[in-house]
């Protein structure tokens, strides 16, 4: 009842207790190091390519684009993770604001959701790519792909917000987080009341992930039955299709640890793997995409060189 009246009273007193990084204590001046590094090398890398892909006219095309989406959702994903635990990592007390949490809920939950969309909205762009070549400039024209950017972030804020909004109504009766950044299943946790209604639309954002998902592998079989038959069609794949299947792993991956950890991160004694487990999905996925078609995309890779090397060459004095 004490957490529950400060809750009606006022939100922001409340302050949240981030336990993940309570055993960690005699080497957070390495990690912070670390994890400084990771943030500048994700920022750097993705705002030179997204760079690339704008000023680059040979880019302007629908899979650049969609890959440019893919950069830029990524620095929201690291940014609304790393600021704070680089603070954590210095600090005595690793405590955030209600306010700031729920902050920190929509930006990451955003980039997750946005990131599946986007895979998602590029899988069909690759099936329209390889199994309807002749079509494809008539099917994906300039103004199909503004429409499916804004349908993935219009979907995702969509799902984040009213998931939000269901969580923000709950009284607390607690405050402790046992992970190292802010959830939204670890806020429900703490409610005091019935959660029924947040439960549902759980079930409901899944149906919507699976969804995604079908439609991922119904789209990545058909283009693999097109490869087959042609040497051409060999070729675009391991061009085109293969990062993006790299990167869907990646993120899969990165996203069934998380859901590990929410499974199994009461486990006593394993707080090194239990964060680990946690921000697989936050770190991996934005620091690898833009390694990933940076090399193996041949047209980015040479957008690149030609504005920061071979530029560069061209203005130096003889």
């Amino acid at each position: 009842m004490h957490w529950k009246r400060r809750m009606e009273n006022s939100t922001r007193e409340f302050m949240f207790l981030l336990y993940g990084l309570n055993d960690t204590r005699t080497n957070n001046n390495i990690y912070f190091a670390f994890g400084l590094v990771a943030y500048i090398m994700t920022l750097f890398i993705n705002g030179m390519l997204i760079a690339t892909i704008i000023l680059e006219k040979t880019l302007h095309e629908p899979m650049y684009l969609f890959i440019c989406n893919l950069f830029a959702n990524g620095i929201c994903g690291s940014s609304a993770f790393y600021p704070k635990i680089l603070v954590d990592l210095l600090a005595d007390t690793h405590v955030i604001s209600y306010i700031g949490c729920f902050a920190q809920v929509i930006a990451i939950f955003s980039y997750a959701f946005s990131e599946l969309t986007c895979l998602t909205v590029m899988s069909f762009d690759r099936y329209v790519a390889i199994c309807k070549p002749l079509e494809y400039h008539s099917l994906m024209t300039l103004q199909k792909v503004r429409n499916l950017l804004l349908f993935t972030w219009t979907f995702t804020l969509l799902q984040t917000s009213v998931g939000a909004v269901l969580t923000s109504r709950l009284p607390l009766c607690g405050n402790v987080i046992d992970k190292l950044y802010c959830s939204n299943w670890d806020i429900v946790k703490l409610s005091c009341i019935d959660v029924t209604v947040n439960n549902v639309y759980g079930y409901v954002l899944t149906f919507f992930q699976i969804l995604q998902a079908a439609i991922i592998v119904v789209s990545y079989v058909q283009i693999v039955k097109a490869s087959l038959r042609s040497k051409t069609g060999r070729v675009k794949f391991m061009q085109s299709c293969f990062p993006h299947l790299i990167t869907l792993i990646s993120f899969t991956v990165s996203l069934i640890f998380d859901v590990m950890y929410a499974r199994y991160g009461k486990i006593q004694g394993q707080q090194a793997l239990r964060n680990i487990l946690a921000m697989q999905f936050v770190v991996v996925p934005p620091l690898l995409n833009p390694l990933i078609y940076g090399i193996k995309l041949t047209q980015i890779r040479q957008g690149f060189l030609k504005m920061y090397v071979y530029r560069h060459k061209a203005v130096r004095p003889s």
